[in-house]
């Protein structure tokens, strides 16, 4: 069954429980109190993902993709029609996963609850948070610019995640977030790798190859994300790899050419 079968199939928010739980009962049509105070659930005891983790990225990124969309104050139908595009969500599954984004969206409680509740599932994990934080960026980029009020959102769930201003920054320009006074992502190749402009080739050429690793959708799916998320790792690898062919041409001083 698909990730998106598994969200909509009424037993997924006694697993996840808190408010990502509660959100999913009511998606389904049950009363939320049911289990809106239930701790999730830990990872089995061979220590791979469980199913639970899977369906509690995949609603993390519908909830607070959806409280982006209210950010730069304009509530659109486009936001979730982008968010259907982006993660080519099967159309027998829209109207559900629709639905989760439109209660998501009119909720009256901030964001921050469903940012906690990830940032505490998935604290062995930094690189999903930045994953997940990877998948918002597409969201808000989906209608070709990245409004400041989005930014400033994508900023504050970050610092929920503990992830480190150097790392958003990798990040954002990974998947393409540009705004007001932003110059196109790939203009520091140095910040997509995460290396200082100091760095050894060598040293450049490690942070590459284990970025490619970290990024393969083998490793991918280990971390606990879902098999239709994988083309974010995809994308990811062809932004790292135009960043480290661009340090390699300005180093060598030469054009752009295919990375070795």
């Amino acid at each position: 069954m698909s990730i998106w079968g598994k969200i909509v199939g009424g037993v997924a928010g006694f697993a996840v429980g808190g408010p990502l739980g509660a959100l999913l009962g009511v998606a389904a049509g049950h009363a939320a109190d049911a289990w809106a105070s239930q701790a999730a659930p830990p990872p089995g005891p061979d220590g791979q993902p469980d199913q639970t983790r899977t369906v509690a990225f995949t609603v993390g990124v519908i909830a607070l993709g959806a409280k982006m969309a209210k950010a730069d104050g304009v509530v659109a139908r486009a936001e979730v029609d982008a968010f259907k595009r982006v993660f080519r969500i099967p159309a027998e599954e829209a109207r559900h996963v629709g639905r989760v984004f439109d209660l998501a969206k009119r909720d009256s409680a901030g964001f921050e609850p469903y940012a906690h509740q990830l940032a505490g599932m998935f604290r062995d994990r930094p690189k999903v948070l930045e994953d997940l934080l990877g998948c918002l960026f597409h969201i808000a980029v989906a209608d070709g610019q990245l409004h400041p009020a989005e930014l400033t959102f994508l900023a504050d769930v970050a610092r929920i995640f503990g992830i480190s201003d150097a790392t958003f920054e990798g990040i954002r320009r990974i998947h393409g977030g540009t705004a007001a006074g932003y110059a196109d992502p790939l203009d520091d190749p140095y910040a997509v790798l995460g290396v200082a402009r100091t760095a050894s080739d060598a040293e450049i050429k490690l942070a590459w190859r284990q970025a490619l690793r970290d990024n393969h959708p083998d490793t991918v799916m280990a971390q606990g994300l879902p098999a239709e998320f994988v083309d974010i790792a995809t994308r990811k690898t062809a932004a790292l790899n135009a960043a480290y062919d661009k340090i390699q041409s300005q180093r060598a001083g030469a054009p752009a050419g295919p990375h070795q």
